[in-house]
């Protein structure tokens, strides 16, 4: 059973970096995709990026497409969420999830972590 335990929350200045992590307590990630998925306030939750286990590719999010990076540590059973040059809209929770089809969709993903808050300050 997948369990995900996400960290690294927390605030920046516009611009900073953050690294969040998603463990996978019931290391079994190596059979999942792994997804990140952000909620900022009064919104719906969004496709932040993917990566899959077997060939490590990876997707993101126009919107964060060359700021974020998502990577992986195999014998961890971690997954990260590195965030550079960080904006005022990037605050939400933050979500990692893990489900079995390489897709952008929130409703394809079978476990979620509880999310951690980032905020960003201007």
């Amino acid at each position: 059973q997948v369990q995900l335990v996400e960290s690294g929350g927390g605030s920046v200045q516009a611009g900073g970096s953050l690294s969040l992590s998603c463990a996978d307590s019931g290391r079994t990630f190596r059979r999942y995709t792994t997804g990140w998925f952000r909620q900022p306030p009064g919104k719906e939750r969004e496709f932040v990026g993917f990566i899959t286990w077997s060939a490590g590719l990876t997707d993101y999010a126009d919107s964060v497409k060359g700021r974020f990076t998502i990577s992986r540590d195999n014998a961890k059973n971690t997954v990260y969420l590195q965030m550079n040059s960080l904006k005022p809209e990037d605050t939400a929770v933050y979500y990692c999830a893990a489900g079995s089809t390489t897709t952008r969709h929130p409703r394809d993903y079978d476990s979620w972590g509880q999310g951690t808050q980032v905020t960003v300050s201007s």
